[in-house]
C-alpha cells in the first residue's frame, strides 16, 4: 500500500497541514512510527510524542492547538480516533481484495451468483445457493445447498456454511468458522446410550454482523438460530441451537451460549462467559469475563460478574473480602484466644 497525505485527507474528509505529497506506506503506533508511517493522536496523554515522533503523517483533531509547528504533516479531522479506524478499514479492504472467479473454484450450475461476486481458489458453492452482489468468497470456503448470502458479505478462507443457512449483507466471517453445524441434541435411552435428535432448522444471520475465526454457530432443531443485525462475535465463540442474540450485542472470545438462550440487544459479554440453556438476558446487560450465568436477567442494563453471576459491584466487594480471608481468620483465632482467656479468668475468680 502506497498513498500520500492528500489522498488520505480526501478519504477522511480532512484538511492537510503540511506537505500533501508526503508518502505513506503503512499505519503505525506513534511511538514506533517512521517517515512513511501514518499515525494519530486522539488522547492528550500522547501529546508528548508530537515533538519527537518520526511519523510522516499524523491524524489529529481539528481543535488541536500547537505551541510550535509540528515536524510531521498533519491531517486535521473532527474525530481522530474514528478517522484512523476508517483508514485501517480502507487498508484492510485493499489487502483482502481478490476479484473474479478462480479457475479452481467449483460452482454448481444451479447456484446463482449476482454481478461482481468474487470466488477465490478451491471454494465450493453448492446447488441452489444464492450469492448477493459484490460478495467475496475466500479460498477453500464451502457453501452448502440453498444457502443465501447477502450483498458485499466477505467470507474469509475456510469458512463452512451448511445447507439452508442465511447470511445478510455486509457481513464478515473470519477463517474456519462453521455456520449451521448440528445442534447438540441427543435423547437418553433406557440402556444408557443416546439417540441423535435430527436438527432440521437453520441459522439466520442479519446484516452487518462480524464473526471471528473458529466460531461454531449451530443450526436450530426446528426454526432458526438467530444472530441480530450488527452483532460482533470474537474468535472461538460457541452459539448453540435455537439461541437468539439481539442486535448490536458484542461477545468476547471463548464465550459459550447453551441451547435456546435468548440474549437481548446492545449487550456486552466478556471473554469465557458461560450461559446455561433456556434463559433470557435483558437488553443492554454487561457480563464480566469468566462469569457463569445460570438464570434469567430480567432488568435491562444489569451489570454482573462472577460464577454464579451476580451484581457486579457487590461481587467486587466480596472478592476484596475473599482475598483477605487468611488475615480475617487469624484475627478471629486471636479473638477466640482472648475470649477464652477472659472466660477462664472469670472462672478462676
Amino acid at each position: 500500500m502506497t498513498t500520500n497525505a492528500g489522498q488520505i485527507a480526501d478519504l477522511l474528509n480532512g484538511r492537510v497541514e503540511g506537505n500533501p505529497e508526503t508518502v505513506v506506506t503503512h499505519p503505525a503506533r506513534i511511538e514506533d512510527a517512521g517517515p512513511q508511517s501514518l499515525t494519530f493522536i486522539a488522547h492528550p496523554k500522547y501529546m508528548e510524542y508530537l515533538a519527537r515522533t518520526r511519523a510522516g503523517v499524523i491524524i489529529v483533531p481539528e481543535s488541536l492547538k500547537l505551541e510550535k509547528p509540528a515536524g510531521s504533516t498533519l491531517i486535521r479531522v473532527e474525530d481522530a480516533y474514528r478517522s484512523f479506524a476508517r483508514f485501517l478499514q480502507w487498508v484492510s479492504e485493499k489487502r483482502s481484495e481478490f476479484t473474479g472467479i478462480h479457475p479452481s473454484a467449483v460452482i454448481d450450475g444451479e447456484a446463482s451468483l449476482a454481478e461482481d461476486v468474487s470466488v477465490d481458489a478451491q471454494a465450493i458453492i453448492s446447488r441452489g445457493a444464492v450469492i448477493g452482489r459484490g460478495a467475496k468468497i475466500g479460498a477453500g470456503v464451502y457453501i452448502g445447498q440453498d444457502v443465501r448470502i447477502g450483498a458485499e458479505t466477505l467470507l474469509h478462507p475456510g469458512v463452512v456454511v451448511y445447507h439452508s443457512c442465511r447470511i445478510g449483507s455486509r457481513c464478515i466471517v473470519h477463517a474456519n468458522t462453521v455456520i449451521g453445524s448440528d445442534g447438540f441434541g441427543f435423547a437418553p435411552q433406557e440402556d444408557g446410550s443416546y439417540s441423535k435428535i435430527p436438527q432440521l432448522g437453520n441459522v439466520e444471520i442479519e446484516d452487518e454482523v462480524e464473526i471471528g475465526a473458529n466460531c461454531s454457530i449451530d443450526r436450530a432443531t426446528m426454526g432458526s438460530t438467530r444472530i441480530g443485525k450488527g452483532v460482533k462475535l470474537d474468535n472461538l465463540v460457541q452459539v448453540a441451537h435455537n439461541v437468539s442474540i439481539g442486535e448490536h450485542t458484542v461477545i468476547a472470545a471463548q464465550a459459550g451460549i447453551s441451547g435456546s438462550t435468548k440474549i437481548g440487544r446492545y449487550c456486552r459479554i466478556g471473554g469465557q462467559v458461560g450461559f446455561v440453556g433456556h434463559i433470557e438476558i435483558a437488553d443492554r446487560c454487561e457480563v464480566g469475563a469468566q462469569s457463569g450465568v445460570g438464570k434469567n436477567i430480567k432488568k435491562p442494563g444489569s451489570r454482573l460478574n462472577g460464577s454464579p453471576a451476580w451484581d457486579y459491584y457487590r461481587s467486587l466487594r466480596a472478592g476484596a473480602v475473599y482475598r483477605r480471608l487468611p488475615e480475617l481468620e487469624e484475627k478471629i483465632r486471636n479473638l477466640e484466644k482472648i475470649i477464652n482467656s477472659q472466660a477462664q479468668d472469670r472462672k478462676n475468680e
